[in-house]
């Protein structure tokens, strides 16, 4: 018998913007998404997949390959099964439809990284409804490397939030954000200095904005650690953070004590 059904939610972005009114090519993370997936799959809990559109995320190459898994090919290659065949990841629902069939039918909402959810999750509206229910029934939201940034579509007007943040005016933006459900939790997101690597070795241009950033800049503590590329989560309340790609399986873990918990 399941223990619940959990919502994850993907973005449809598959570009975006750099410095120099560029784009760059971009996706959702494999291992960010599969490992909690599979991990709640494997305690018992059932997954609905939802995106803004209803169509399937695009996995970013630059996470399509075992390095992400230990330089496991096993582990990879049971992922890449999961992520391709498995009726969860292929069933995708939109935003809106989760909302309307009844968002009190999940235990918990997981948003996985890659840099496509601060093009299109960040300032979704759907989201923001989806992220207000959670918060007022303080069931686990858990969010992963990049997704925390779409934290920010839980506040009135996300979009202009993130323009100010693109126009490189942080007050801006916080004045924008002083409604944010967020403001003053702990919470962790991809580092700046993370964000630099992949600026220099993935993308080959700069963004314009980073993640630790514009969380601060809504009104959340942010704490990343001091070694890139480092596991590390943050418990807040509801809120449970996971810094970058090699926090997925203890996220995952943290997210099925709160679980379990409640």
């Amino acid at each position: 018998m399941s223990k619940g059904k959990i919502l994850v939610i993907g973005s449809n972005a598959t570009r975006i913007e750099v410095r120099g009114n560029g784009w760059g090519a971009t996706g959702q993370y494999l291992n960010e998404t599969v490992v909690p997936a599979m991990a709640l799959v494997d305690a018992g809990y059932d997954i609905v997949l939802a995106t803004p559109d209803g169509t399937k995320p695009t996995i970013d190459a630059a996470s399509d390959s075992p390095a992400h898994f230990g330089d496991d090919e096993a582990a990879y290659a049971k992922a890449r099964a999961y992520f391709d065949t498995d009726p969860a990841m292929n069933a995708v629902r939109t935003l809106r439809q989760v909302i309307a069939e009844g968002l009190d039918a999940y235990a918990a909402v997981f948003v996985p990284g890659g840099q496509a959810p601060a093009v299109d999750l960040m300032q979704s509206a759907e989201l923001g409804e989806i992220l207000s229910h959670f918060h007022a029934t303080a069931k686990p939201t858990a969010l992963l490397c990049h997704g925390p940034i779409a934290l920010a579509a839980a506040m009135s007007d996300p979009r202009a939030f993130r323009a100010a943040m693109i126009a490189d005016d942080p007050a801006k933006a916080s004045e924008w954000a002083s409604d944010w459900l967020y403001r003053g939790y702990r919470m962790t997101v991809f580092s700046a200095s993370e964000e630099k690597v992949v600026e220099d070795h993935i993308l080959h241009a700069k963004m314009y904005f980073d993640m630790p950033s514009a969380l601060t800049a809504a009104g959340g503590e942010v704490v990343t650690t001091a070694v890139d590329f480092a596991p590390h989560v943050i418990v807040d309340r509801e809120l449970i953070t996971g810094q970058n790609p090699h926090s997925d399986h203890p996220l995952a873990a943290r997210l099925i004590e709160a679980l379990d918990r409640a």
